[in-house]
């Protein structure tokens, strides 16, 4: 069973993503960054990116392709300060939607180091083959 079929499915994806929102959109350092008319917008993709990586449906990739996360967040500075304010607002969602056990520590194994990943405020390691 794939967490996807554990949780639910969408509806549960669309909870987490609608909590995370809540803190987001009020953050001062994260608010700033979406375009308060396209919030249902940022929300739609996140809830169908994380449906689809948790094994859902890949409605995500049939309308925007393939997600490329480091390509599509490059416009905004990702540094610490960003992740961490990404972080505690995931956090709060996946602690208000989920029990813990191990839904909870799948999803914020994922979490804390695509966050990290994502940050680029710093020269990429790039190494010669």
């Amino acid at each position: 069973m794939t967490l996807y079929e554990a949780v639910g499915g969408l509806p549960f994806f669309e909870r987490l993503v609608d909590a995370f929102y809540e803190g987001v959109m009020p953050d001062p350092v994260l608010g700033p960054l979406y375009p308060p008319d396209d919030i249902d917008g940022a929300k739609r993709r996140l809830s169908l990116f994380l449906a689809q990586y948790w094994g859902g449906p890949h409605t995500y990739m049939e309308e925007r392709g393939h997600p490329m996360l480091r390509m599509r967040h490059n416009p905004f500075r990702i540094g610490a300060t960003e992740r961490d304010h990404w972080l505690l607002h995931m956090a709060a969602a996946v602690e208000r939607c989920t029990p813990p056990g191990e839904i909870r520590d799948m999803l914020m194994g994922y979490f804390v180091p695509a966050a990290d990943h994502l940050r680029n405020d710093g020269p990429l390691n790039i190494t010669k083959a």
